[in-house]
């Protein structure tokens, strides 16, 4: 009999022999509301893998606005907000968005992934040119591929070679540059005040991602493009809810015409259901502390420029930024695995981030601080990292 899923199988046993094969790990629990340590096959793990930059995902008062939510709307939208409406919940946090980033209105997706497809083919199409630093997430070149668009890729934070593509392409119908602001795998920032120049000379939009800076920077959480003052220059601002904020879902903050059109023009919003009620309440309250609390982001920036710096005084190649992520670049594939298991094996949970998510040669341990990390579990982490790179020396050696 033929096998029809020969190729696959193929296909598979090749990834694994480069050591780009994947799997999902089953985490049996999270211990305390810190969210700092994750128990795993029966082990207590020290959490150096998660986004949940300022430790929001079990406050209580998130799971309060969550469980309150569910007795007064269910436990799921059940249809799209186009065709069963939406819970008032939903238009509030519109509003308040709009607000907290002084925009005209905003827009709620299901998630970062979706706001990025949707509104990135909804704003170019055929006949379009997109322009999108090397390093931008998977889901704003998912996006640049359904929209049928040309896309040309700039080397990472490499204006000058942005500009020479623009001028290249100056005659395209309409022109996006797009980028996020902190880069997901590297920690590091792009430069908007450039790329808002950029944008003006060349006749252009400009949209960026804020998923690893909202919440993160700015003085009440709105991300790098308000830190920089630059927050009513960018046409399309989108963050998630999925990270600093502890809870899930996607926005997209602009003017009101940009908003009314994506309203009609976003398939991923128009066939999706809406998000749960309970989601929405839980995003309410993560954003009033994201926006009240800021002993959470200096104590994360403390605790981030403590363990970059830590890791810097050994002979580890540690990517360039401020941001809690700290990538540790390791090049060979198996040897990042190699870092990760016996990380696991000491107590730690990182992760081996490995191509296509890196470039090829790049593998790297990517470690995530959270506010709620100890300097204590920062200094014992990195004192076994390093015990792991001299055991694996002593190996070759």
């Amino acid at each position: 009999m033929t096998n029809r899923y020969a190729w696959m199988d193929e296909e598979w046993g090749r990834l694994e022999k480069i050591a780009q094969s994947r799997q999902i790990n089953t985490v049996d629990s999270v211990l305390g509301e810190r969210g700092a340590w994750i128990r795993v096959s029966g082990r207590s793990l020290l959490n150096l893998s998660s986004n949940n930059y300022l430790g929001l995902a079990h406050d209580p008062r998130l799971k309060a606005a969550a469980t309150e939510a569910i007795e007064v709307w269910g436990a799921g939208a059940t249809a799209s907000r186009f065709v069963n409406g939406s819970c008032s919940l939903y238009t509030e946090l519109e509003q308040r968005l709009a607000d907290w980033k002084q925009r005209e209105a905003a827009l709620v997706f299901a998630n970062g992934y979706q706001a990025n497809t949707g509104v990135i083919s909804a704003l170019v199409g055929r006949g379009d040119a997109v322009f999108s630093d090397r390093l931008n997430h998977a889901s704003i070149v998912d996006g640049i591929v359904l929209s049928r668009a040309e896309h040309y890729r700039y080397r990472h934070n490499d204006t000058e070679h942005l500009e020479f593509l623009l001028k290249q392409h100056r005659n395209a119908r309409r022109k996006l540059i797009v980028t996020d602001t902190v880069f997901s795998m590297d920690g590091d920032t792009a430069p908007l005040a450039e790329l808002v120049t950029l944008r003006d000379r060349y006749g252009a939009l400009l949209m960026v991602d804020e998923a690893h800076a909202g919440g993160v920077l700015g003085e009440r959480g709105e991300g790098l493009s308000h830190e920089l003052g630059l927050h009513n220059e960018v046409d399309v601002i989108m963050g998630t809810f999925s990270k600093a904020f502890g809870a899930y879902g996607a926005y997209i903050c602009a003017d009101q015409s940009v908003i009314r059109y994506l309203t009609s023009k976003a398939r991923s919003l128009i066939y999706s259901t809406a998000l749960p009620p309970s989601v929405i309440a839980s995003i309410h309250a993560a954003l009033t502390i994201v926006q009240e609390d800021t002993s959470r982001r200096g104590r994360l920036r403390q605790m981030s420029s403590w363990f970059r710096k830590r890791l810097n005084t050994h002979p580890f190649e540690v990517g360039a930024g401020s941001s809690p992520i700290i990538p540790l670049i390791i090049g060979d594939n198996e040897k990042a695995l190699q870092y990760s298991r016996m990380l696991e094996e000491r107590g730690i949970a990182a992760v081996a981030i490995r191509p296509p998510t890196v470039p090829v040669g790049t593998a790297r341990i990517r470690f995530t601080v959270m506010a709620t990390h100890t300097l204590s579990e920062l200094e014992w982490a990195a004192d076994q990292l390093n015990q792991i790179r001299a055991d694996l020396e002593g190996e070759r050696g």
